[in-house]
């Protein structure tokens, strides 16, 4: 009697089920037993049984019924619901229970054959995706909703490309390991989203590889404020190395993963933020001095093409001088490893950055023989969400009104998550045994025209329409497309299926020294408006760049 009436379920029944049972047994327990009166009619007992059921369960569940079938036809948002699961299930009875939402569920889409035509809490299962057009003329839906917490990045993926089209919202839920309790409800219902797009299978295994690697250990992270130097941070820190040296010379930005650090539980690591330049060669070597660092993470760089193409004095000081300092100090003050995060903009560079970085690397892998320090490069390419990436310009764009400007309608590039990125680097740096370049498995390439149009849906706009996209021609420096390997190098697969390593042929010592020297012989004249000192040097150090 302490149920709810509207909230009446399969467990209330069975409750009722059990006590009317129990009242039945006793009654014929009196009347059979201590009255001994057998005149009684048996049928009376099985009628009392089965009518006190019906009367105590079947008025609850009209109750419900009501709530459920009768008062809730209502007015709402129409929506399409993409997998008749048990997580669909779970929404459609939230949805159900609570009139107030303002979702009406219409049907199911499944790819099962054997669910078509079958109902859960009433709604039709009305087929599967290759019939989407024809249901969705026929039922005209408002929204979407990707119910499937256990899809794969490729069954996300190839379901929004049949949905896109229609330009119609598209929600999902978080996968199912993102959900603490397993339940599913209205309140997990979020927009689709790029990152939901460019989402693939978690990085497993090798864990225990990577906390091997850190735990106990110095561990010193350049460019610790940037996207990339912050997330390792974050990553790092969860396998408790004994300190966590933070260095940038960007103070707001150390500033803020400095707090994120400070509120993570970790009661093993102290973390340390250094504001310092990488460029002056005596701080660094005051701080390897002082921390004794046993890793090196190299993140500290400059990366804007455009910019560094007007400021190529910057670009080289940066990223080739600042790394050799960070390079030296290391070997110096005896560090175990040192890893160079790269970029794919280093193969065969056609712009000031990539050129910068291309000597990076070598200036990293012809070190890997002077001293104890074991050096690794990891390559990868864009990452989804860095600061100054496509996808901010364009949500600024789209904010604005448009139009969003793409530079090429062909132009093509490399996109990861950052989070995946930094699993895959700590990974490569466990399997480095020194001198390696280890490149990331970034997928296949995304045309940007394509991804500019998906984010102008994604933000609830219709491309060309209320939003346009507007070509702009090619920046200098700039590629069509990138790559992840040069001509020279050698690709290896890993023990990982998302790791490959690059074998390059790497220039001779006396070549990059006087290559070098030159360099800064042109940067201390102010003279580096032409990166390359020779074409010798260019055909043996920077294939294909362009001055």
């Amino acid at each position: 009697h302490k149920g709810l009436w509207r909230y009446a379920s399969i467990r209330d029944l069975i409750e009722i089920f059990k006590t009317v049972s129990v009242g039945t047994l006793v009654l014929v327990l009196v009347v059979r037993i201590f009255l001994q009166d057998i005149s009684y009619p048996r049928s009376i007992y099985i009628l009392d049984w089965m009518l006190l059921i019906f009367l105590s369960g079947g008025v609850r569940f009209l109750m419900r019924v009501y709530r459920e079938y009768l008062q809730n036809v209502r007015e709402g948002i129409r929506l399409i619901i993409i997998g008749a699961g048990d997580a669909g299930e779970m929404i459609v009875r939230d949805m159900k229970n609570n009139p107030s939402y303002q979702y009406r569920p219409i049907g199911f889409i499944d790819d099962n054959v054997y669910k078509k035509g079958l109902y859960i809490h009433g709604i039709p299962i009305l087929g599967n995706m290759d019939k989407v057009d024809e249901l969705v003329e026929v039922y005209q839906p408002d929204e979407f909703l990707i119910c499937i917490p256990s899809a794969s990045d490729k069954a996300v993926r190839r379901i929004y490309d049949k949905l896109r089209d229609f330009n119609l919202p598209v929600k999902t839920l978080p996968r199912i390991a993102d959900i603490v309790k397993g339940d599913v409800n209205v309140s997990h219902i979020k927009p689709l989203t790029m990152e939901d797009l460019l989402l693939r299978e978690p990085v497993l295994g090798d864990i225990d590889i990577v906390r091997e690697l850190v735990e106990g250990k110095v561990v010193l992270v350049t460019g610790a404020g940037g996207s990339i130097g912050s997330e390792l941070c974050r990553q790092i820190f969860q396998y408790r190395p004994s300190k966590l040296i933070m260095l940038d010379r960007y103070e707001n930005g150390l500033y803020d993963v400095d707090l994120e650090i400070r509120d993570m539980k970790n009661d093993t690591t102290i973390s340390h933020t250094v504001i310092a330049d990488v460029l002056d060669a005596r701080r660094v070597d005051g701080i390897f001095k002082r921390f004794s660092p046993n890793i090196v993470f190299h993140a500290a760089a400059h990366k804007h093409v455009p910019l560094m193409e007007t400021n190529p004095l910057e670009a080289v000081k940066n990223n080739v001088f600042g790394t050799r300092t960070v390079i030296n100090c290391a070997i110096h003050n005896k560090a175990e490893r040192f890893v160079l995060i790269s970029t794919d903009k280093a193969v065969n560079p056609t712009n000031v950055m990539g050129a910068t970085k291309r000597i990076a690397e070598f200036l990293a892998l012809t070190a890997n023989d002077e001293g104890d320090t074991r050096f690794t490069v990891v390559r990868f390419g864009n990452v989804l969400g860095s600061n100054g990436s496509v996808f901010h310009v364009f949500k600024s764009q789209i904010e604005k009104g448009g139009p969003v400007t793409v530079t090429h309608p062909d132009i093509t590039r490399f996109f990861m998550l950052i989070p995946e990125a930094v699993q895959l680097v700590l990974q490569a740096t466990s399997y480095g045994s020194g001198g390696e370049i280890f490149v990331l498995d970034m997928g296949e390439p995304i045309r940007i025209a394509d991804f500019a149009e998906n984010i102008i849906r994604l933000s609830g706009f219709i491309p060309y329409e209320d939003i346009n996209i507007v070509y702009t021609g090619l920046r200098p420096g700039e590629k069509l497309y990138e790559e992840l390997f040069d001509s020279s190098e050698q690709k290896l697969q890993t023990s990982s299926d998302k790791l490959l390593m690059a074998v390059s042929p790497l220039p001779a010592r006396e070549l990059m020294d006087a290559f070098i020297k030159d360099l800064e012989g042109n940067a201390d004249r102010d003279k580096v408006k032409i990166l390359l000192p020779s074409d010798e040097v260019e055909a043996e150090l920077l294939i294909g760049y362009k001055n």
